[in-house]
């Protein structure tokens, strides 16, 4: 027997959704816009990796953000829904859930067909994230310790600005002279301020008892507060002096400040007094040089 609602009504088949032309083009076109961009990035980054080349990296840099613009532009205005929208109002039986299942399912296409912009979207957006991530490599090779290091070693012997071993009889009763590690003259963070003072003056902190031989006692040159350099020494009170911010050390008393901003000692280098008479260095510094505000004191 025939159904005789649906007499003489031809079978229906379900056909899958298909956008309309203008939508179907625009869809393409933002694809392909996301897909450029990404290959942009791509690109920026291996021609960066490779050493670099200002003009190539510039194009490809406006290349990707112009095609990834270009694409989000493209979705906005010829794929997104347009207003104005009105929502009518229905009683409550007119609507049954059968009803609202089948609205679903006419929708699943239009819902469906964004996933090849959305990953093209991401795939753009992971190429121009890691084109960005290659400039980290323009900071420049990894410290290590040269923060917390100098060049001096044991056995190094003091020396000059031009590089002439220091003897410790030339060095004057309450004299300052500027010393460097041996190799090493005119290094930033090696540079130095060594004082004689009488004999047994010296009071040394806790295991420095034997640091400062016969008087000669070796400080970093460098403030603890700015980085400047303590360059002024009045004998008659045994005290260091950073012209840049007044900050004062007390050369008898492990360089402790005694005055101005600085708040942490100035590191001592411990020294001896080799058998033909020159200055020795008998380690590195016992602190980190210069300002104090990324350590402790």
């Amino acid at each position: 027997m025939t159904d005789p609602e649906h007499e003489g009504n031809p079978p229906q088949i379900e056909r899958p959704y298909r956008p309309p032309s203008g939508e179907a083009f625009a869809e393409r076109t933002a694809a392909l816009s996301f897909l450029l961009a990404g290959a942009a990035g791509l690109g920026l980054g291996a021609v960066y990796w490779r050493g670099g080349q200002p003009q190539l990296e510039g194009l490809l840099l406006a290349v990707g953000f112009a095609s990834l613009a270009y694409g989000l532009v493209t979705w906005g205005n010829r794929l997104m829904p347009t207003g104005p929208f009105v929502e009518e109002r229905h009683s409550f039986g007119d609507f049954t859930q059968e009803q609202l299942f089948e609205e679903d399912l006419e929708r699943a296409g239009a819902i469906t067909r964004r996933r090849l912009l959305l990953r093209t979207l991401m795939l753009a957006a992971g190429g121009l994230g890691v084109a960005a991530i290659f400039p980290i490599r323009s900071l420049g090779p990894k410290p290590g310790r040269s923060l917390i290091v100098t060049p001096w070693r044991r056995g190094l012997r003091l020396v000059t600005d031009d590089g002439r071993p220091v003897r410790a009889a030339d060095v004057p009763l309450g004299g300052l002279v500027t010393v460097f590690p041996e190799g090493y003259p005119g290094s930033a963070d090696g540079q130095a301020v060594l004082v004689r003072t009488q004999p047994g003056v010296n009071i040394p902190l806790p295991g420095r008892e034997d640091w400062a031989p016969d008087g000669y006692i070796v400080y970093s040159k460098v403030c603890t507060h700015a980085g400047c350099p303590v360059g002024l020494y009045e004998a008659a009170s045994h005290q260091l002096l950073c012209p840049c911010h007044q900050s004062t050390f007390d050369v008898l008393h492990g360089a402790n400040p005694v005055f101005g901003p600085a708040a942490a000692r100035l590191p001592q280098l411990p020294i001896e007094i080799s058998a033909d008479g020159f200055l020795v260095a008998r380690g590195d510094f016992s602190a980190p040089v210069g300002p104090a505000f990324w350590r402790r004191s």
